[in-house]
């Protein structure tokens, strides 16, 4: 069974230079034989947070929301690839994951950080492990952070130079993480039903 994984990425920006990431990890998942799908904050357009999907009446939503609750209850497990604003996390993911909860529960999440700088995004990571865990997903240990997005990762989301060496090196031990992750938590709640 191939791991169906959605890979979140939230920025809002005109000149978006993460989306190489994003668009990095959903080749190279497919190509490790899962089925990622990318899920842009912008393309959503989710309005700034007033009520949580559970919060509206049975088929009362909005479109949008009703379609993505439906695709996080049915994937396996979430990619969350942030850039870095400020020392914390990007908005636009933030406004999007805070309008769901439970959707989210019993499946991994693994964090894809980057920047322009040298430190490839690592605060806006550390602040996604606290919030994925509150929302009740188990983050994976291997995280990717990558630095000088622009030279890492070409238009195309392809590697180039050293930066690009590195997350080709550093990407198996990552999917090999949130695979291991992915399937453990799959046969437990075929086993036994989530507590709540």
């Amino acid at each position: 069974m191939a791991d169906h994984i959605l890979i979140f990425y939230g920025s809002y920006r005109s000149d978006r230079q993460g989306i190489r990431l994003a668009d990095y990890l959903v080749r190279s998942f497919r190509e490790r034989g899962a089925e990622p799908e990318l899920i842009d904050a912008k393309a959503v357009g989710l309005p700034m947070l007033d009520r949580m999907y559970k919060e509206y009446p049975a088929g009362e939503a909005p479109e949008a929301m009703e379609t993505l609750a439906a695709k996080i209850r049915a994937a396996d497990a979430f990619v969350f690839v942030t850039g870095e604003y400020n020392w914390g996390q990007q908005p636009g993911l933030k406004n999007l994951t805070d309008h769901f909860l439970e959707e989210w529960y019993w499946r991994p999440a693994a964090i894809a950080s980057y920047s322009a700088g040298r430190l490839a995004g690592a605060h806006a990571s550390v602040a996604w492990h606290g919030t994925l865990g509150e929302m009740g997903m188990v983050v994976v240990s291997s995280t990717l952070t990558v630095g000088g997005i622009g030279q890492t990762l070409d238009a195309e989301g392809q590697p180039t130079g050293d930066g690009g060496a590195a997350l080709s090196r550093s990407f198996p031990r990552f999917a090999d993480d949130l695979a291991w992750w992915t399937q453990a938590a799959r046969e437990q709640r075929a086993k036994i039903a989530p507590p709540y």
